[in-house]
């Protein structure tokens, strides 16, 4: 314990325990490296664009290929209705939230794969979450890649406090990919303009929300969300991403804006963030 290799910390992390409040608190002032400060996640909708085949999905595929050279992106897919559907089955066949994750997990996997095949042509790869030390070279490379949404956790899903159904899906997952990697932006491409008082499928009234704090977000407690609600009490703590932004992928050109930095669609940020909430 005395060999000066170690710092102050390190010498209290060796002998004291790993639960201790003083010791967590010790840690926590150290800053975290950004790993990849310069890359954009973003993240395509699965019932939203993927499902909607040929028409929704060509249009995104020409404007993240125009967009290559510009920015580096980790392009993630969600599950979409066939998750939906098997969901429904398994908790009709009494499957755990464990082994449902298992089966989200395969739906966003088909929908990652069809993304890399239209891709392909352009270099782009489909990376497995074993294969991540390699990524950084494609981005550099091809300035792109894609992995499937869902957060590696399978089996071992928490359960959730209501029901069965995975609480921590592809939104989820494309936002840890971000908040490790200490990305520049998180993008989340959907069908709709942003975050609604309520759902503009179902509500004819309801009113588009363009800006919003995370705080004043939770403290409304919608009943529909445009995001899963994990995201929302994971950023309450993140070190690099203070703000996600939700576009419209079904309109040319916002997928743009959105990676040069231009207010479109729906901005939700921690408020008292650094910048007044930028990521």
């Amino acid at each position: 314990m005395e060999d000066p290799q170690f710092a102050s910390l390190g010498k209290r992390l060796m002998g004291g325990s790993l639960s201790d409040a003083a010791l967590q608190q010790a840690s926590e002032g150290t800053a975290d490296y950004a790993i990849l400060p310069w890359v954009n996640v973003v993240k395509i909708g699965g019932q939203s664009i993927m499902d909607r085949g040929r028409s929704a999905v060509g249009p995104l595929v020409e404007e993240i290929t125009a967009n290559l050279k510009s920015h580096k992106m980790i392009l993630g897919t969600g599950a979409g209705t066939r998750a939906r559907h098997i969901y429904s089955l398994g908790i009709d066949l009494g499957l755990p939230t464990g082994v449902l994750t298992v089966l989200g997990t395969a739906v966003a996997w088909q929908n990652a794969q069809m993304l890399h095949y239209l891709l392909a042509r352009y270099g782009i790869p489909f990376i497995e979450p074993e294969g991540f030390s390699i990524l950084p070279h494609y981005l550099m490379e091809r300035g792109a890649v894609i992995c499937q949404g869902m957060p590696p956790y399978k089996l071992w899903e928490a359960n959730p406090l209501t029901g069965r159904i995975p609480p921590q899906r592809t939104d989820t997952g494309c936002f840890l990919i971000a908040e490790v990697f200490g990305a520049r932006k998180m993008i989340y491409v959907k069908d709709e303009d942003g975050l609604y008082t309520a759902d503009p499928k179902k509500d004819p009234m309801a009113e588009h929300i363009p800006r919003i704090s995370l705080q004043d977000l939770l403290k409304r407690d919608l009943d529909d969300l445009i995001v899963e609600r994990a995201v929302l009490e994971m950023m309450l703590h993140t070190r690099h991403i203070k703000e996600i932004q939700f576009i419209n992928g079904l309109k040319p050109g916002q997928l743009t804006a959105a990676l040069n930095g231009e207010p479109v669609g729906t901005i939700i940020y921690r408020a008292g963030s650094e910048n007044g909430g930028a990521a």
